[in-house]
């Protein structure tokens, strides 16, 4: 088991920045590909970045790539979410995710066995 607390979110203007972490506990951190999903009210959840067991691959969704960054510090136990050129459509619950241990990185949900509560972003326009 990980537990996974997410923090950094909160309101901002279109155009700004949040950095988003999320700091692990138990299971050895490296083991797991960690990712970002979020969830928008009346929306199903929507998968927005991953990484690799040791950060050397990262996918983001389509949506978000060019203006997001997701990291990660083995040392740490730490992953971030560096979000840009925030978005109206960018608000949502977001969660910090860990995969299945020694299993690749993947954009469904069903691969991550471990999940934050989630922070709240809130883009205004």
């Amino acid at each position: 088991q990980v537990q996974l607390v997410e923090s950094g979110g909160g309101l901002v203007q279109a155009g700004g920045s949040l950095r988003l972490s999320c700091a692990a506990s138990g299971r050895t951190f490296w083991s797991s590909a960690m990712a970002w999903f979020r969830q928008a009210p009346g929306k199903e959840r929507e998968f927005v970045a991953a990484i690799s067991r040791f950060g050397s691959t990262t996918v983001y969704s389509v949506s978000v790539k060019g203006r997001f960054t997701i990291s990660s510090d083995n040392a740490k136990n730490t992953v971030w979410l560096q979000m840009d050129s925030l978005k109206p459509e960018d608000t949502a619950v977001y969660h910090c995710a860990a995969g299945r241990p020694y299993r690749g990185i993947f954009r469904t949900s069903a691969e991550y066995d471990n999940w934050g509560q989630g922070t709240q972003v809130t883009v205004s326009s």
